[in-house]
């Protein structure tokens, strides 16, 4: 069975910097054998890198990558896709980049690609989200979409470096790292960065983002938004993991806007990473080996309005043992907002 089809989103604000990102994207040599979806060829201005050949909805790029618009879901534009790769109408990728509107809630598009390996030949890479440096901190505080964005990243790039102040580039910088630790943060001016540095689930910060000291203190407020990190000594195990995911399902899953994590699973050499997006977990891949050496569980949660407590007291199911019921996992609790006491 070959391996599914990396997919990476890439989001953010109207404004942000996500055409231009992308059209630099497209062009690097290594990544001519991509597949780009996106919701309309006129909102990402690739208008000028397209050549005749293909049809309504899919045309091959100058740059050598494929480009698509979005056919009612994206469940059903990609598997047109991986049927006309399959049939020869359309070169074979190895890797697919779905851009989203600026107004767009990422969350749907996660959903429909974080289902097990064997029901899709598509798998979700990564999530990137970009931020403007002149206006991103205005658009965080006035706009539920982008501040979504931001905390469900995986890569966070800031744009337009180079039309900001230095302190005003590092203020938005320090405060997406306090909404969202689990994200490596870059800079880019005029879309210029790394692809390997924004593209593919082995992240470069994987190491800093497990570290020990960044999760004891890495805990943040953000309006309704808190950003908190556990660490669980002994071995979990994997009916745990099936009890503790059921017991997340009970609170409100627009709340629960990002759970990563590596676990110590009882019995395994190497560690498991896991994903969450609201109700939805992607299957726990396996890393070649521990990042640090640190053999320990660790969970970074990204919720809204819900209290920390009450979150950690479900990690005491991630023990429950094979055949066994675990105790009720405690009643979802809402953090009280200022707004709620009228």
């Amino acid at each position: 069975m070959s391996k599914p089809i990396p997919v990476s989103v890439l989001t953010g604000f109207l404004g942000s910097g996500k055409t231009t990102l992308l059209n630099r994207l497209v062009r690097a040599p290594g990544l001519k054998d991509t597949a780009v979806i996106v919701n309309e060829f006129g909102e990402v201005g690739l208008d000028h890198l397209l050549v005749a050949e293909g049809d309504e909805t899919v045309v091959l790029l100058d740059s050598g990558c494929i480009c698509c618009t979005i056919a009612n879901t994206l469940t059903e534009t990609l598997a047109d896709l991986s049927f006309r790769r399959a049939r020869g109408d359309v070169p074979a990728f190895k890797r697919v980049i779905v851009e989203t509107t600026g107004l767009a809630d990422p969350a749907p598009i996660v959903h429909s690609l974080m289902r097990p390996p064997h029901a899709s030949p598509f798998r979700l890479d990564n999530i990137i989200a970009t931020a403007d440096a002149v206006h991103g901190a205005a658009q965080l505080d006035a706009h539920p979409e982008a501040l979504k964005q931001a905390t469900m990243a995986d890569r966070i790039v800031i744009t337009k470096t180079d039309l900001a102040a230095r302190t005003v580039t590092g203020d938005l910088r320090a405060r997406l790292a306090a909404i969202n630790p689990a994200a490596t943060v870059i800079e880019a001016v005029h879309g210029a960065a790394d692809p390997a540095r924004l593209l593919g689930a082995a992240d470069p910060s994987l190491e800093r983002w497990l570290a020990a000291d960044a999760y004891e203190a890495g805990h943040h407020h953000h309006a309704e938004i808190t950003t908190f990190a556990a660490t669980i000594g002994e071995p979990v195990t994997w009916a745990g993991y099936a009890a503790w995911t059921a017991a997340l399902r009970a609170f409100p899953g627009e709340d629960l806007l990002r759970i990563k994590g590596i676990l110590h699973v009882r019995g395994q050499k190497r560690p498991a990473v896991i994903h969450g997006v609201q109700h939805m977990f992607s299957p726990p891949e396996t890393l070649p080996a521990w990042p640090d050496g640190t053999r320990q569980s660790r969970i970074v949660f990204i919720v809204r309005n819900i209290g920390e407590a009450t979150l950690r007291e479900t990690l005491a199911l991630l023990h429950a043992e094979e055949g066994t019921m675990p105790a009720a996992p405690p009643r979802p609790a809402r953090t009280r907002r200022i707004d709620d006491a009228a």
